[in-house]
């Protein structure tokens, strides 16, 4: 088994450091796994999986969403949020900072993509929040960590795709990402507010007082936001539409609310179409070569006799998830979310599963992990969008995001030491149905 591991891990890491796209990384992995240890027709293996891994349904409402994301992200939504958030954090102690943490979590629930949400918001808050004086480190860091926020919070493209990968409920990992990805606004909410009572001459004096029924006014525009969030989250909490139905009521909505502002047009469409089809077809592309990978360890035997030799060691739950932490952040040090989860599930899943962890609970703590991944040099896909949005160097803007990597870990010891936070909610959903 060891010559076999470092074998693979060698090639892997030949085949991923040479820029080879992660999908034939994947495939090629599991074609050396299968030609040179095991008797299995590769070729057969290959197609069979390939094939079997393109036709999920599940997986169609991967595209719907990743659509729902590119034409929101052209829409004037974000505009609109800022608007109607920015006068009720006037009188918060980090005031309009909390801007870049509720408008990322409020968008995150109708993207589903961390690049999105960081990309739309960024371009509003980073040269908005700079212009009035507040602390620019801040503004990226906030916005660094809040981003990740597209991951956890549902409809999550990550989350569908562990799904996928694990043969789990949609929906369930769904309601599962709702209270942890409240958990962690919360959380960084709560540290803003201390940073500026600490720093009180660091942020920018309060604006002219607003009456209310001019807020009421502004907070009208959340309006449209707030009733996608509904319409998409509602149908499926309620039972009215599976994850892939409820797809589908995003994107309608979504070119409604596009439509009715008069962002909507020929070129816009074309553009949100093409782009939802260039992600969907990466993603795809990587789950097939994944499927392979899978099928192709299975044969080998290698998770089976991994997952044998890490029950020797006799750890205990809370010893397994300190060590797969550590391993997946150094993993996304170097990979995407997605490639994270799909290339590693063939092999956790038979350790997580002997140590008697719920795979929901897996997911959820999984997608978390890797959200720090995503503010970790140096291929974190936030850095690098912030990175473009700011020009300032990767690395400093990976120390102002330091802070929030910390309060994710320490949103995985929260959800670790009381599992309910994930687990209420498929639970109560299960118990309705």
């Amino acid at each position: 088994m060891l010559l076999m591991m470092t074998i693979l891990f060698v090639a892997l890491l030949l085949l991923l450091g040479s820029g080879v796209w992660v999908a034939f990384s994947l495939l090629g992995l599991g074609w050396l796994g299968l030609a040179h240890f095991t008797s299995i027709p590769t070729g057969d293996v290959m197609a069979s999986n390939i094939w079997g891994s393109s036709y999920s349904w599940e997986l169609t409402a991967l595209p719907m969403f990743i659509w729902m994301g590119e034409i929101l992200f052209r829409s004037r939504l974000a505009d609109d949020m800022f608007t109607g958030l920015s006068p009720w954090m006037q009188r918060i102690p980090g005031r309009l900072l909390h801007t870049n943490v509720v408008g990322c979590g409020l968008f995150a629930a109708v993207s589903g993509s961390s690049a999105a949400t960081c990309a739309t918001m960024g371009k509003m808050t980073i040269p908005e929040l700079t212009r009035r004086g507040y602390d620019e480190r801040l503004v990226i860091g906030t916005l660094a960590g809040s981003a990740t926020l597209g991951l956890l919070i549902p409809p999550s493209i990550i989350l569908i795709v562990f799904a996928v990968a694990t043969d789990q409920s949609i929906a369930r990992l769904f309601m599962a990402g709702v209270f942890p990805g409240l958990m962690l606004i919360s959380l960084f909410a709560i540290y803003l507010m201390i940073w500026a009572w600490r720093y009180p001459d660091r942020v920018p004096a309060a604006e002219s007082h607003l009456p209310l029924a001019e807020k009421m006014r502004r907070a009208r525009r959340l309006i449209p936001m707030l009733a996608l969030i509904v319409g998409v989250i509602g149908s499926i909490y309620t039972g009215l539409a599976s994850p892939t139905e409820a797809a589908a009521v995003g994107v309608v909505l979504s070119l409604l609310l596009a439509r009715f502002q008069g962002s909507m047009d020929r070129l816009v469409f074309r553009d949100a179409l093409l782009g939802a089809v260039r992600t969907s077809c990466m993603i795809a592309f990587i789950l097939a070569g994944a499927s392979f990978l899978t099928a192709a360890m299975g044969f080998t035997g290698l998770p089976r006799e991994l997952a044998a030799w890490i029950a020797t060691l006799g750890l205990s739950p809370w010893m397994l998830l300190a060590a797969l932490t550590l391993f997946f952040v150094l993993l996304g040090c170097f990979l995407d979310g997605i490639s994270v989860v799909v290339l590693t599930t063939s092999i956790m899943l038979p350790m997580v599963e002997a140590a008697g962890i719920d795979l929901i609970w897996f997911g959820i703590y999984l997608v978390i992990v890797v959200e720090m991944s995503q503010i970790t040099p140096p291929v974190g896909f936030n850095l690098f969008v912030l990175q473009g949005m700011t020009g300032r160097n990767i690395l400093s803007i990976a120390w102002a995001a330091m802070p929030f990597f910390f309060l994710m870990l320490l949103g995985v010891i929260l959800i670790t030491l009381f599992p309910e936070i994930v687990t209420y909610l498929p639970e109560a959903m299960g118990s309705r149905r």
